[in-house]
This record gives structure tokens, C-alpha cells and sequence, in this order.
């Protein structure tokens, strides 16, 4: 079987072992800054999607998700982008994806700026860019595309959840834009 082959069911854990294995060992996660580049390579536009959070508050996020047993990272990449931006975003996942940062979530508030009430989780952080058509998919109620500046705007930063508004002056810091 192909990695890309992933046989996502026998990968998936009931809701019983997810629960368990929450309440005994860290998550893996990826946390993606979906990105539009121009002609050049230079990032034009960032991808924010909108939601409504367990407590009824609309908040922006990031594309998130957890990384499936025998799951290469490159695939989680790509299917977490889909699952949230939609089948033909086209993610340009590089031949070897480095993550800009790691951040490592945790049930008690104030231990990191990352915050998982469900968990323990460590999220490997990329910057994606994205060539097609995107619209939000399964619970999202929107995507914005902002411009870095519009991006960095404090209220903005303010509607983020989790410490997403930290992965994202990070993923802009790391993009080369003045923070």
C-alpha cells in the first residue's frame, strides 16, 4: 500500500481509544498557515479560516489536525488542507517540508501560549501555499485571504484561538515581515 494509500480507517482511533490515549500521550499534530504566492515566490495573501468555537464564540484559526498512525507528514499536510480548504485547493507541499516552528499545546491553561483543553498535543507549524480554488469546508463558516499586513492587525490577532495568533506573527516572522 502507498503512503498516499492510507487506509485512514484502520488508522483512526474510536472515540474511546482517542480519549484514552489523550489521557496518556501527547498528540501529533500539524498546524498550517495556507498561504498565495505571486509569479516571484513572494507571499501575497494568508488564509484564515472562521469558526465557531466549543463555547459559541466565533474565532479565526489555522488549518489543524491530528497526524493518523503511519501517516507521512507531507500526506497529513495535504489531506488537512483538502479536509478544510476543499479538493481543489492544490497545496505545494515541498519535496522536504520543514516546519518554521513546534508548538506544543497543553490541557492546563498558561504552561505554554498553546492551549488544548482536549490534550496534550505537539504541533509541527508549516507554511503551505496554495495555487486553486479554496472554500471552507466541514465546519468552517468562512475563509479570509488577508494581506501579511492585515494579517499582523491586533484585533485580528485578537479573534484567533489556542495561540494560533502567536503561530501566525511566527509564520509571518518567519516569512520575512516585520512583526
Amino acid at each position: 500500500m502507498s503512503n498516499l494509500e492510507l487506509d485512514s480507517q484502520s488508522a483512526w482511533l474510536s472515540r474511546e481509544h482517542l480519549d484514552e490515549a489523550r489521557d496518556r500521550l501527547p498528540i501529533l499534530y500539524v498546524d498550517i498557515v495556507p498561504v498565495r504566492v505571486d509569479e516571484r515566490g513572494e507571499v501575497t495573501a494568508i488564509g484564515l479560516l472562521l469558526r465557531v468555537s466549543d463555547d459559541g464564540r466565533i474565532t479565526r484559526e489555522l488549518v489543524s489536525g491530528r497526524v493518523l498512525y503511519q501517516e507521512r507528514l507531507r500526506d497529513a499536510l495535504l489531506r488537512h488542507v483538502e479536509k478544510d480548504l476543499g479538493p481543489v485547493a492544490l497545496p505545494r507541499v515541498p519535496a522536504t517540508p520543514q516546519p518554521f516552528t513546534v508548538a506544543e499545546y497543553f490541557p492546563t491553561p498558561g504552561v505554554t501560549p498553546f492551549h488544548d483543553p482536549r490534550q496534550h498535543a505537539v504541533s509541527l507549524a508549516y507554511v503551505v501555499p496554495v495555487s486553486g480554488d479554496c472554500a471552507p469546508q466541514q465546519d468552517a463558516l468562512d475563509l479570509a485571504w488577508l494581506t501579511p499586513r492585515e494579517a499582523m492587525d491586533p484585533n485580528l490577532l485578537a479573534d484567533l484561538d489556542r495561540g494560533h495568533d502567536i503561530l501566525l506573527r511566527q509564520a509571518l516572522a518567519h516569512l520575512g515581515f516585520p512583526i
